[in-house]
């Protein structure tokens, strides 16, 4: 399983889902985090640029490309929060602290052993 979560460049779980400016992609298998890269996505500056639909679609793509298959994230709105529900990504909301606890305490309720 592949899964999308914000992060720190101190390895903190970045609150602002749709305002991060890096996104850390895990790979998960066994129940254990096999890979773990991490992508300037500069969504920060990119948020308010060509209003939500275009940054919904700017999200999208990037989830598409990197075959995410979930989200952990503290906090999104509800239009994101839909576009991921549309899309069939299973997202664990209210993460925080540590990125890599956080993914680990979220794979529990995601069913992720794969």
């Amino acid at each position: 399983m592949r899964v999308a979560l914000p992060v720190t460049g101190t390895g903190h779980l970045d609150p602002r889902w749709g305002r991060a400016h890096l996104i850390a992609v895990a790979t998960v298998a066994g129940g254990a985090v096999t890979d773990w890269h991490e992508h300037e996505v500069s969504w920060d500056h990119l948020h308010d640029e060509g209003g939500e639909g275009a940054h919904h679609a700017r999200v999208a793509r990037f989830l598409r490309e990197q075959q995410v298959e979930a989200v952990v994230a503290n906090h999104m709105g509800p239009g994101m929060t839909r576009m991921l529900t549309t899309m069939g990504l299973p997202t664990v909301l209210g993460a925080e602290g540590d990125a890599r606890i956080a993914l680990e305490a979220a794979l529990a309720e995601l069913g992720a052993s794969a």
